[in-house]
C-alpha cells in the first residue's frame, strides 16, 4: 500500500509550509540576533555624549568603509532605476531614520523598553510582506507573530511602558519600528537580483549622506566623547551595522521578509539579558514570562503545515 499526498482544501494551509533552514542561513539569523540586541546596549552606554544624529553617522560611516572592503573581489550588478528608487528609500528610512530615532529613544528609554516597543516592526513587516511582496500571510506565522506580540506586551507591561516621560522616547521608538519595516519592505525586492552586498553597501552609504547634516555635531561629540564611548560607536558600526546588515540581508535573499522578520522577536528577551550582564539591571518576573512567549511565538512561526496523506492500493 502507497500513501501520496493530497493537497490541502485549505489555500491558507498550503501557503504556510515554510522551507527548512539551511545552517548557513541559520548561523546569519543567529548573528544578526546577537549583533542587534548588543546595539540596543551599546546605544543606551554611549547615549550621554553622542547626540542621536551625531551617533548614527558615526555608526553609518564606520559601517560603510566595512562594508566597501567586503565588497572587494565581488561582481558589481548595475542596479536598474526601480532598483536604485528602492534602495534609496531603503538606506534613508532604516539607515539613516532608524537609526537616528532609535538612538534619540534611547536617551529618555532604558535599552529592554525600546527593544519592546521597536520590535512591533516584524508585525507590520508581515503584513506589508503579504500585502505587496506577495509573501501571504500564512496561518502559522500569523500564530506565532500573535503570541510573540503577545509577549512583548508582557514585557512591555512589566517595564512600565505606560509611565515613561512625558511620551516622547515612546514615539521615537515607534517611528523606528516604521522606519525598521519600510526599509526591510523595499530591501527584500532588490535583493531577488542583486548581490546582498552591494544591496547591503548602498543602503548604508545612502544613510551615511543622508545623516551627513549631523557633521558638526559629531566633531563636537567626539571631542568630548571618553574614548570607551568612540569605540562603542566604531562597534556599532562594525558589528551591528557591518557584520549584521550582511547576515540580515543573506538571510533575507533565502527565505520571505515576514518569516525572517518574526525571529527578531527574540531581541527584546536578549536586551533584557544582556542589560542585567553590563547593567546588574534585575527583569521583572512578568518580563521573563514575556521573553518566554516570544521564542515560542517565534517557534510557531516556522511550524510547517500537514500535508494530508490518503492511503490507495498498489
Amino acid at each position: 500500500m502507497t500513501r501520496i499526498p493530497l493537497p490541502s482544501a485549505d489555500p491558507v494551509a498550503q501557503s504556510t509550509v515554510a522551507p527548512k533552514l539551511s545552517p548557513s542561513v541559520l548561523i546569519a539569523i543567529i548573528v544578526t540576533l546577537l549583533a542587534w540586541s548588543s546595539a540596543f546596549i551599546v546605544i543606551r552606554g554611549v547615549a550621554p555624549h553622542f547626540t542621536g544624529g551625531s551617533l548614527a553617522l558615526a555608526r553609518l560611516v564606520v559601517g560603510t568603509v566595512v562594508l566597501s572592503l567586503l565588497l572587494v573581489g565581488h561582481r558589481w550588478v548595475r542596479p536598474t532605476g526601480r532598483e536604485w528608487l528602492l534602495i534609496v528609500v531603503f538606506g534613508i528610512a532604516w539607515f539613516a531614520a532608524y537609526n537616528v530615532s532609535l538612538n534619540v529613544a534611547e536617551h529618555t528609554l532604558d535599552a529592554g523598553t525600546t527593544a519592546m516597543i521597536v520590535n512591533i516592526g516584524p508585525l507590520l513587516i508581515a503584513l506589508g510582506a503579504g500585502v505587496f511582496l506577495g509573501d501571504g500571510i500564512p496561518r502559522w506565522l500569523l500564530i506565532g507573530a500573535g503570541v510573540a506580540f503577545l509577549g512583548v506586551v508582557l514585557i512591555g507591561i512589566s517595564s512600565g511602558i505606560t509611565g515613561v516621560g512625558d511620551g516622547t522616547g515612546v514615539l521615537w521608538s515607534l517611528v523606528a519600528a516604521v522606519t525598521y519595516s519600510i526599509g526591510v519592505l523595499c530591501q527584500k525586492p532588490v535583493l531577488r537580483r542583486l548581490p546582498n552586498r552591494q544591496v547591503t553597501f548602498l543602503g548604508c552609504a545612502i544613510g551615511a549622506i543622508a545623516c551627513t547634516p549631523f557633521a558638526g555635531s559629531l566633531v563636537h561629540d567626539l571631542s568630548r566623547a571618553p574614548v570607551s564611548s568612540v569605540f562603542g560607536a566604531i562597534y556599532l558600526g562594525v558589528v551591528p551595522t557591518a557584520i549584521a546588515f550582511s547576515t540580515w540581508a543573506y538571510a533575507l535573499s533565502k527565505m520571505s521578509a515576514g518569516s525572517l522578520a518574526v525571529t527578531t522577536y527574540i531581541v527584546p528577551a536578549l536586551v533584557v539579558l544582556e542589560a542585567f550582564l553590563f547593567f546588574r539591571e534585575v527583569p521583572a518576573p512578568l518580563a521573563v514570562v514575556g521573553g518566554i512567549v516570544c521564542l515560542v511565538g517565534v517557534a510557531l512561526s516556522r511550524k510547517r503545515a500537514r500535508v494530508p496523506f490518503t492511503a490507495v492500493g498498489s
